[in-house]
């Protein structure tokens, strides 16, 4: 074998073992994209969803034209800058609460389909870097991991998850193979 075919196979190897990483990595980011504390602010329908078990926002709260509630019942009437430390209250973050945008959706989202809303910039309406900053520092992503009393955080150690996030884009955000869900 030539010194240019072993460097060929190897760079080949290198990238195979680079995207399988990224894929495993993208399991991570996945996996918590479907919790709870994600799905009940990126939900299907036009009402917000709570509780562990993604039920539909009690009130009938609307998502409204600007994905922050109708007039009258917008996010922030109850959900103030902070969690109120009893079961059953209204959430809080020291954030502007709202819904995703519905071109976000992650209930009922594919994973091979979760990838490809991520990357694409028209509807995630982020860059990758961007995205890699949101779920470092937003408020309400952050929100997940302390979602206060009776709610439960988000499995996966924040900082696990942004550098999961971060590792499968490093690895050229490589798209599943196939859903094992």
């Amino acid at each position: 074998m030539t010194a240019t075919a072993a460097a060929s196979a190897t760079a080949t190897e290198s990238a195979t073992i680079d995207i399988a990483a990224g894929r495993k990595a993208f399991d991570t980011v996945y996996a918590v994209l479907q919790h709870p504390r994600c799905l009940n602010c990126h939900p299907a329908g036009d009402r917000p969803l709570q509780y562990d078990d993604s039920r539909d926002h009690i009130m009938n709260v609307q998502r409204g034209d600007d994905d922050r509630g109708r007039a009258g019942m917008r996010c922030v009437t109850c959900h103030g800058t902070g969690n109120l430390n009893a079961p059953m209250l209204p959430p809080g973050a020291d954030a502007d609460w709202h819904l995703a945008p519905k071109s976000m959706v992650f209930e009922g989202v594919s994973k091979s389909d979760m990838a490809r809303m991520l990357l694409d910039p028209d509807r995630s309406h982020m860059t990758k870097e961007e995205l890699i900053e949101h779920v470092s520092h937003d408020a309400l992503v952050l929100w997940g991991w302390n979602p206060g009393t009776g709610r439960t955080a988000v499995p996966v150690p924040h900082d696990e998850f942004v550098q999961a996030f971060k590792d499968w884009i490093s690895a050229g955000a490589p798209l599943p193979k196939e859903d094992a869900s």
